[in-house]
């Protein structure tokens, strides 16, 4: 490293640093409550869970079918979008209803008890603190401009990431790794001249300045691994609009070919729902649904139902896999695997909000979560800081 190269090294740092801070603290922090979304949404009741069975009645399977009718009478202004079950049981059926198949956030989620076909309700979705939480984590309440925005500072955060590890070598090679100076503790004696006093205050300035920069090199190094997994998964998060469209474009267009001019299936004209996912479900043996997608929405085609079938291992149970099958005939027309871009971004989807290993890897995130806190706020308080004694620095030269 030649001084020119290190200043090069230091410029990236502090300005992409000093860029995406702010930001990425509004993450940390909107991220948190978000890591225990299940939790916190049963606690709050956004998210609704099957209540016991009634004594003397039976649980028998609502199909799909059943599930859509219940959504229907409670909005029967509305058309159906997606479908799923309960994520970690069959209990229950989630309806999304909206004005139109096109995509809105004008939608209605229907709760359908799938073991007895009541209607349990229509969680709140556009309010309340884990949805404040959600948007400004997603997309700061700005869209596809917002995710899009988010996905730059996410990258400016993957240089800051780079460049600081690059720094970090010649900048602590004296110390040993852990160390975290802390300098002398002496007061100044009560009876020092005012001169004293403030070479005292200054030191003990410039010590706690020295700690809190030790702190934040320490921990921004032990952290370098977790912050590159949740940045790098984050900023392709923010892609997935783009990425789904373009699936669309490239892969799904080629299996609507013979479909092409045809107007969307009418819903008096589309085969029994549990006829086609039992159809998926032969196409893929050792599959569950995930989700299913209605003719005309962003998921399917204007002349398909789309059955998102995933895996039962960890693994494979984040990676699912479509299958079309024509909303006429229920037969199944295709079973394409996704491609590469999709399977990165359904992989980070989970691992971004540490949702693969259950409550202690939703606690470890929570705690690398804090740490990351401590290093972003470390770091603006060091600029801050630096700000400042330039400043003073400045205008005790003026005068």
């Amino acid at each position: 490293m030649t001084p020119r190269t290190t200043r090069v090294w230091l410029w990236l740092h502090k300005w992409s640093s000093l860029i995406c801070t702010v930001f990425m603290l509004l993450l940390c922090l909107t991220g948190l409550p978000l890591i225990f979304h299940h939790e916190l949404g049963h606690w709050l009741g956004t998210e609704m869970q099957a209540p016991p069975l009634p004594a003397g009645v039976a649980a028998r399977a609502v199909t799909l079918d059943e599930a859509v009718a219940v959504a229907q009478r409670v909005h029967p202004d509305r058309v159906a979008q997606y479908a799923s079950p309960e994520e970690d049981s069959d209990d229950l059926w989630r309806v999304t209803m909206a004005p139109t198949p096109a995509p809105t956030d004008d939608f209605r989620l229907v709760v359908v008890d799938a073991r007895t076909g009541d209607y349990l309700g229509t969680p709140p979705l556009h309010s309340g603190f884990l949805w404040v939480m959600f948007k400004l984590h997603v997309d700061l309440f700005a869209g596809l401009a917002g995710k899009l925005f988010l996905g730059l500072m996410g990258v400016l955060l993957l240089v800051s990431l780079i460049s600081g590890t690059v720094l970090y070598a010649p900048f602590m090679r004296k110390l040993a790794f852990g160390t975290v100076r802390r300098g002398s503790d002496r007061q100044a004696s009560g009876q020092s001249s005012r001169q004293e006093d403030d070479r005292a205050r200054k030191q003990r300035a410039a010590q706690r300045r020295l700690k809190w920069l030790d702190l934040h090199n320490l921990l921004g190094i032990v952290l370098l691994a977790w912050l590159f997994v949740v940045g790098g998964t984050g900023v392709i998060n923010t892609w997935a609009d783009l990425l789904v469209k373009y699936w669309q474009h490239d892969q799904l267009s080629a299996y609507l070919a013979p479909y092409k001019g045809q107007p969307t299936v009418p819903p008096g004209e589309r085969a029994p729902i549990h006829q086609a996912l039992q159809a998926a479900q032969e196409a893929v043996p050792d599959a569950r649904l995930y989700f299913m997608a209605f003719p005309g929405t962003a998921f399917a085609s204007p002349h398909h139902y789309v059955f998102f079938m995933r895996g039962n291992t960890p693994l494979t149970a984040h990676l699912p896999r479509p299958v079309l099958v024509d909303a006429r005939t229920a037969q199944v027309t295709a079973a394409p695997r996704l491609p590469w871009y999709l399977t990165a971004l359904l992989m980070s989807r989970p691992l971004h909000f540490g949702d693969y290993g259950g409550w202690p890897m939703q606690i470890l995130w929570a705690l690398l979560d804090v740490l990351s806190i401590i290093v972003l706020g470390s770091g603006l308080y060091l600029w801050l800081k630096k700000g400042n004694k330039t400043a003073k620095a400045g205008s005790v030269q003026r005068r």
